[in-house]
């Protein structure tokens, strides 16, 4: 009879053992293999236009805004001619994109963070970007930015390049910037002091490209 109770036993807690794995699995979640992949700002939420060119349409020769070679084109003529090469460019939603790709950057940047950096910048900004981050830890030195928010973006210059679409960005935001030494002392800014700073940014994309993320080729502060 001890028997018997004993098996009975084990298989309750067998039976409260499996229930248990399967609430905090359930719970958890299982691994993709994709819970490392970082989200682009310029990636299209629901509801937003997608700018990934569709593949039928891919190979088909795209209009393009004709030009004379003396006559520079006009801010809305150059949107329209991104537009022509990839129809789905919306400039609402790049601004808004923009914006979040710069609150991203300037942020990884500060806390040197590479990994959040590369998928965001193109290949020269990128090494520019990771050696002012090598060196500023090799000095011992810190970087604290707090972007407070970003007031006003404007697109101010445009242009197909190829089949580069090249945007140039007026970014107006309210920051707080300080740089300290191995010791935590101030070396630059002021950890109190807001103030407004001004830059220009360009980002590009490959428009016969199925990723729909743009990245950044040039950066620019307007003092």
């Amino acid at each position: 009879m001890g028997d018997g109770f004993v098996f009975i036993e084990i298989v309750i807690f067998a039976m409260i053992a499996a229930f248990l794995v399967y609430r905090l699995r359930s719970v958890l979640g299982r691994r993709t293999g994709e819970e490392r992949q970082r989200p682009n700002p310029f990636t299209p939420r629901p509801g937003m236009p997608d700018n990934v060119v569709t593949l039928p349409e891919r190979n088909r020769p795209r209009p393009e805004t004709p030009v004379s070679p003396d006559e520079p084109l006009s801010l809305a003529a150059a949107l329209d001619q991104i537009k022509a090469n990839d129809p789905n460019f919306d400039e609402k939603h790049f601004l808004e994109g923009a914006k979040a790709a710069f609150a991203m950057i300037v942020d990884a940047f500060a806390r040197g963070d590479t990994a959040t950096l590369r998928p965001l910048l193109a290949d020269d900004v990128y090494d520019n970007f990771a050696r002012a981050i090598r060196d500023r830890q090799a000095a011992g030195e810190t970087l604290e930015t707090r972007i407070e928010r970003v007031r006003e973006a404007d697109v101010e210059e445009a242009r197909m390049d190829g089949r580069t679409a090249r945007v140039t960005v007026r970014l107006v935001s309210d920051q707080m910037n300080v740089q300290r030494d191995r010791n935590g002392a101030v070396v630059d800014g002021d950890p109190n002091a807001v103030v407004e700073a001004v830059d220009i940014w360009t980002f590009a994309r490959n428009t016969r490209s199925s990723d729909p993320n743009w990245a950044l080729v040039e950066t620019r502060t307007v003092h």
